[in-house]
């Protein structure tokens, strides 16, 4: 029973956050596995694409655009909805991503007899600023994982894009990718203050109990271990990794950085995103000292900071996204 006075967050929304790679898939599914949430096991994807494409949502013609292309993908399908109320409610109630989010996800787990929803679109850790004044009570979940792993893992599905003259540095680039938004991420976090809480992949896996407990206490829900591995959903129950593993019960995802990199791409590595590592907690396992060009990786690294920013500022603040970001149904 809550005592008057007391503040809970029993039934505030959750923002499953962080890099790609990072293990957002993972405690999302975990979450969901716990019970109380509503099950919408997909990325909503409302900030970094569809409000970025379609624009001011207080705009009728906007909503329309919008829910033309949103009614035709697996966003809408897996919310088990019906089609016509949902659209009568956003045409009439919706004035911003966060908005369409509440209404979206709310009447999703009302549909499903619960109380309360949760979100994991990884790179929505960048625009926490923007949820956190649409959605005033959401609470954020950042998981971080070690940089040398996620690079390793966005190299592999290409997820990355350097550019011409850095194609045979992939790694380097996805390393930096991956510290520019735990970076934002954690620039954001601060700013939101006690809505805001870190937790490192590597200790979900290796201290379950312990995380889930401090977690739980965070956002004011029951995870319990043993109850997330009976129920299983998805991730909690099959792995959604990058490489192929021999059989779940060998699964271990932590420290594949020790055999996938060569010992030259290591001290280049460690050379350009070194300092974040450590910062985090990440030993490193070359002498920073190691990596011949220093002057060319920090030139580097202030290139696709710059490059990474700008896009990111013309995404927000100006209407560039409407014309680069031609989104296909069948690919949402």
């Amino acid at each position: 029973m809550t005592m008057q006075g007391e503040v809970t967050n029993k039934k505030a929304p959750v923002f499953v956050l962080g890099s790609p790679r990072s293990g957002t898939t993972l405690l999302y599914h975990m979450l969901l596995s716990a019970g109380g949430f509503a099950v919408y096991r997909t990325e909503s994807k409302v900030y970094d694409l569809l409000v970025p494409q379609f624009g001011d949502l207080s705009v009728a013609r906007n909503k329309e655009k919008l829910l033309d292309v949103w009614f035709q993908s697996k966003l809408f399908t897996l919310t088990g909805l019906d089609r016509d109320d949902l659209k009568q409610k956003i045409l009439a109630d919706c004035r911003n991503g966060g908005d369409f989010l509440r209404i979206v996800m709310e009447r999703t787990a009302r549909s499903q007899n619960m109380d309360r929803w949760a979100e994991c679109t990884p790179e929505h850790v960048l625009y926490l600023d923007q949820i956190k004044k649409e959605l005033p009570d959401a609470l954020v979940i950042h998981i971080i994982r070690d940089g040398r792993d996620v690079a390793l893992s966005l190299e592999k599905q290409g997820w990355v894009h350097p550019f011409p003259w850095n194609r045979e540095q992939r790694l380097l680039v996805a390393g930096l990718y991956w510290e520019w938004l735990v970076g934002k991420g954690r620039e954001g976090g601060r700013r939101m203050g006690a809505d805001y809480i870190e937790v490192h992949f590597e200790d979900l896996l290796g201290q379950p109990h312990e995380t889930l407990l401090k977690l739980g206490r965070f956002i004011d829900q029951d995870l319990d271990y043993d109850r997330i591995q009976q129920v299983g959903i998805g991730s909690a129950s099959e792995p959604n990794t990058s490489f192929e593993e021999q059989s779940t019960a060998g699964f271990n995802p932590v420290g594949r950085w020790r055999k996938g990199f060569s010992a030259e791409d290591l001290a280049s590595f460690e050379g350009l995103v070194g300092g974040t590592l450590e910062e985090l907690g990440y030993p490193l396992a070359t002498p920073t000292l190691q990596s011949g060009n220093h002057a060319g990786l920090r030139r580097m690294r202030a290139l696709y900071r710059t490059f990474w920013n700008s896009k990111l500022w013309m995404k927000v603040n100006t209407p560039m996204s409407r014309v680069f970001l031609k989104t296909d149904p069948s690919e949402l």
